[in-house]
């Protein structure tokens, strides 16, 4: 049975260490915007900063509350709600952190990586204008495929003619 057990990775260390470890990992990001760890400490820092990044969004006396409960730092929840609320993030649908991978470490060759929040404006993609020229397409294909038909029906009209006066 999974008493007391909590979901995700549990980064070598026990559950109190492993909180500690991710607050703190979360503290460091949001103060500098951009830390260096490992690939496996920032994956699972992904799931515990987004949500944070959502409240500061939301805006409201209980987001505020929920993040210093996790954060426990005010003033550090401060600054992130204020950067909510001048629109750092106010076209973007979560995603709010990057991985940008960096090589394996020196010493015991763990996998480097730089994590930062992710401030640029999303850049929506633009569609294709390919589908509509093959629309436009499709017609002049028929009507070049009636074309040969009309011409052969006579050849063959005139052929049978031939047979028959013969």
């Amino acid at each position: 049975m999974r008493h007391n057990k909590k979901k995700g990775l549990k980064l070598g260390t026990d559950a109190a260490h492993t909180r500690a470890m991710k607050k703190s990992l979360a503290k460091a990001l949001l103060e500098n915007d951009r830390i260096k760890t490992t690939e496996t400490r920032a994956k699972a820092l992904r799931s515990y900063v987004e949500p944070i990044i959502t409240w500061a969004k939301k805006g409201d006396l209980h987001s505020r509350r929920l993040a210093i409960a996790k954060l426990g730092d005010k003033h550090l929840v401060a600054e992130v709600f204020d950067k909510a609320a001048q629109g750092m993030w106010a076209d973007r649908n979560g995603g709010y952190t990057r991985i940008m991978k960096l090589g394996p470490r020196k010493g015991d060759n763990a996998p480097m990586v730089i994590m930062e929040i992710v401030s640029e404006p999303v850049v929506k993609k633009e569609r294709k204008v390919a589908p509509a020229p093959k629309k436009a397409a499709a017609p002049t294909k028929v009507e070049k495929a009636e074309e040969p038909a009309a011409e052969e029906a006579p050849e063959v009209v005139e052929a049978t003619e031939e047979n028959a006066a013969e």
